[in-house]
């Protein structure tokens, strides 16, 4: 297998021209196993990638056959040509070529799930009408085989009218022929393939309803190649379903199996997060004995190391969530979580198809805006998009770790409540604001809820492992840079202008603070967040956190690190921050300002990927816009209350 598939190299040797590369496309409905199988035919070495003039999100990998290079890509699920849904027509345009950036395929494989044929056939009697060579993988063939389905494969491809190949994308069998047929179908001449049987051909010139033309022949077909298919049917997932839908133990058993999640989440990332912190000490104790004085240590130390470093400890809990999501996936419980949640979540205005994309945002939000794809509705689109970045994002939780360390060090209940009230937080005035804009701008019931439930099935490490690395990829592409930028920008402001020579008070990096730009900017803004409890530099935090959330941290560990002469780098950013202190000498990091920097940040828009994601998924700024204003106006009146009703009942 490795002789036959590989990267294609930069330079191919022997060659005196660049070959085009052929396209093969992989093509099947939801849940069918495309993504394993280009994950196995690719060695997890293929790249996500936008499909061109679109923000849906494709796998590609470019590969070398025997016969010359070829570019698989793996397009969105479908359930058939006609669908409405951005993943739906986003695929569509790939298989009949409709993208001008992109050449219709050489070759389509179409991926079928051998335990639910019935399913299946239909689209692909759609697909295999169209002017595209095809060949059918039937994949999970070992899992038919374990429930006894027997399919009888020279009937299926007669009916066909291509070649069928078994294979088990989890297990990799099956693969090697694969490849062989797809490459001797990219070698034959188009013209001389086979049309659509004369059965497809009628249904796609049938005058009354295709679609259950289509129905009819896909179940003529399973009749013919899998007479024992009803008898072999598992009565278990049935019986499985009825107590994991159930009206009065689905919810229960849902919420248990997401605190589960988080629960492993929070505790296992733990380790990988003290071995990233341990390392981030060591480089800064290291930037420190070489630059021990001077603007360069200090913007290495102070800035980049300082501005980077809060973020990328947290980078194991985005990872780990997004496995286990992943794994939900996979196994087929996810499908049944959204039937539970969708009773539920209509109430406020919700469909259930928006279950999915709301435990996306609890990891991040841009993805999660992506996944709305799968809701045909543009209504129920736009009001799940609209409230999304409400839910709590892993770019919030290191304001949460910095004031539940700061405020309750020592007090593990504490610290969870803080985690806690930022979760339920933002989940009631996500539902809430749900409702209002169902009564208000965006009015309407959510569409009834139509998905398919696969089986249950065993998850896949391997390919839940390899998401969770594209997730944490592209989660550092697009804040990491910029957070950087911002420390960076910010450490100048906080470094220069100097004190004059002919300063006449104490020469103290707290003056030395206050006189740069960044202390004038946050001395002008200080009205404005001051009847929330913050102080100037606290301002500046919220200001720059406007690009990102995760930046308040990082600009707090700058200002501290470089204004506060109590502080001790080696005993870690929260010490530093603790030390802070007002003008009075007061602790900076008070209850009641601690409440309400947690209530802020937990409500407010500050997120520009995620400003950017919304733009483009609703083609216009005027969402965005009202987006970042609504949140804006709601974190700030509630933080207000927060921080007044706290000082009131502690004093």
């Amino acid at each position: 297998m490795s002789a036959l598939l590989d990267i294609l190299p930069d330079d191919p040797p022997h060659v005196s021209a660049p070959l085009r590369p052929k396209t093969v496309v992989l093509a099947g409905q939801p849940n069918a196993g495309k993504t394993s199988l280009f994950n196995r035919l690719t060695g997890l070495r293929g790249h996500t990638a936008n499909f061109p003039g679109t923000t849906v999100e494709v796998r590609r990998a470019r590969l070398e056959l025997l016969s010359g290079p070829l570019e698989l890509i793996d397009l969105p699920g479908l359930y058939g040509l006609e669908g409405e849904s951005l993943d739906q027509v986003v695929a569509r345009s790939a298989i009949l070529g409709e993208n001008p950036r992109l050449a219709k395929p050489d070759l389509m494989v179409i991926v079928l799930d051998a335990t639910r044929l019935p399913h299946h056939l239909p689209l692909a009697g759609e697909l295999r009408n169209q002017d595209i060579p095809v060949v059918v993988a039937l994949n999970m063939i070992d899992e038919a085989r374990r429930k006894r389905i027997e399919i009888n494969l020279d009937v299926l491809s007669e009916e066909l009218g291509v070649q069928v190949v078994p294979v088990s994308a989890r297990r990799g069998t099956g693969i090697d022929a694969l490849v062989d047929v797809v490459e001797r179908a990219l070698g034959e001449d188009s013209k001389s393939l086979e049309g659509a049987p004369p059965a497809l051909a009628h249904c796609s010139s049938c005058t009354g309803c295709r679609v259950t033309a289509r129905c009819r022949w896909a179940d003529a077909v399973v009749d013919r190649a899998v007479p024992n298919l009803h008898a072999s049917v598992s009565r278990r997932s049935d019986a499985l379903d009825k107590i994991v839908t159930a009206p009065f133990l689905g919810l229960p058993i849902f919420f248990l199996v997401m605190a589960g999640l988080f629960f492993s989440v929070f505790s296992l990332a733990v380790y990988p997060m003290d071995l990233i912190d341990s390392m981030i000490g060591l480089l800064v104790e290291q930037v420190q004995i070489q630059f021990p004085t001077g603007l360069l240590g200090s913007f290495i130390a102070d800035g980049v190391i300082a501005g980077i470093g809060g973020v990328v400890i947290f980078l194991p809990q985005i990872c780990m969530l997004f496995f286990g999501i992943a794994l939900l996936e996979d196994s087929g419980y996810l499908s049944r979580a959204v039937v539970v949640m969708d009773k539920l979540m209509r109430r406020f205005g919700l469909p259930g198809q928006a279950f999915v994309p709301m435990l996306a945002a609890h990891a991040c939000a841009v993805p999660a805006i992506m996944s709305t794809r799968l809701i045909e509705n543009k209504r129920d689109r736009l009001r799940t998009i609209l409230i999304l970045p409400l839910l709590t994002c892993s770019a919030r939780l290191p304001v949460y770790l910095m004031i539940a360390t700061l405020v309750f060090a020592g007090n593990p209940l504490g610290g969870a409540s803080v985690f806690v009230g930022g979760y339920a937080l933002g989940a009631l005035a996500a539902v809430s604001m749900s409702l209002l804009l169902q009564c208000s701008i965006l009015p309407g019931k959510p569409t009834a809820l139509a998905i398919e439930l696969p089986p249950y099935r065993m998850p896949s490490m391997r390919d839940a492992a390899k998401l969770a690395f594209d997730r944490g990829m592209i989660f550092l592409r697009q804040a990491g840079t910029i957070i950087l930028t911002i420390s960076l920008v910010l450490w100048c402001l906080a470094s220069f202008p100097q004190l004059p020579e002919d300063y006449s008070g104490p020469r103290t990096e707290q003056a030395e603070l206050e006189y740069s730009y960044v202390g004038r900017i946050g001395k002008g803004i200080e009205p404005v967040f001051e009847p929330l409890g913050f102080d100037w530099r606290i301002s500046v935090g919220v200001l720059t956190s406007f690009a990102a959330r995760e930046v308040v941290v990082s600009s707090l560990a700058v200002m501290s690190g470089i204004g506060n002469e109590e502080s001790d780098d080696s005993e870690g950013l929260i010490s530093s921050l603790r030390s802070m202190k007002r003008q009075d000498g007061s602790p900076l990091f008070n209850l009641p300002t601690a409440i309400s920097l947690l209530v802020f940040f937990v409500l407010a828009m500050q997120c520009l990927p995620t400003q950017a994601m919304t733009a483009k998924e609703t083609n216009s700024y005027r969402w965005p816009i009202f987006q970042f204003v609504y949140m804006s106006l709601l974190a700030y009146g509630a933080a207000y209350a927060a921080f007044h009703i706290t000082r009131f009942l502690v004093t």
